[in-house]
This record gives structure tokens, C-alpha cells and sequence, in this order.
């Protein structure tokens, strides 16, 4: 179980997370504290730019 923004997350929520700027993905694993993300399409920026999916801290994300 993990939380952002003090709500509890699950498979196929969507969260935002700054990797070179803003982005949003949907969360298809929880490991813990860290969510693995799925892009749309692929994720930008220098850092993870091209890739499908990433792994970021949950505290490190919010909801809108």
C-alpha cells in the first residue's frame, strides 16, 4: 500500500511526478514506497525521455 498526498493509491491511478518537468503517469505496480509509472505514450525530458515506464518514490508524486 502507498500514499500520495495522504490518499490511498492503487493499480491504474494516475500521478503526476517531476522528471525534468511535470509529467503524469498511471500506476501499474506498487513496490513498497516506489510506484512503477506508465507513460501514454513515452515519458520526456532528459532523465527518462523515450522510455515506457519509471519507477518514482511515492512521496515524490501528487494527485490533481
Amino acid at each position: 500500500m502507498a500514499t500520495v498526498d495522504g490518499r490511498v493509491v492503487k493499480i491504474g491511478d494516475f500521478v503526476g511526478f517531476k522528471s525534468d518537468y511535470e509529467q503524469y503517469g498511471k500506476i501499474v505496480k506498487i513496490q513498497g514506497s516506489n510506484l512503477v509509472l506508465k507513460a501514454s505514450s513515452t515519458f520526456g525530458g532528459d532523465y527518462i525521455g523515450g522510455q515506457e515506464f519509471t519507477t518514482v518514490y511515492a512521496e515524490d508524486c501528487w494527485i490533481d
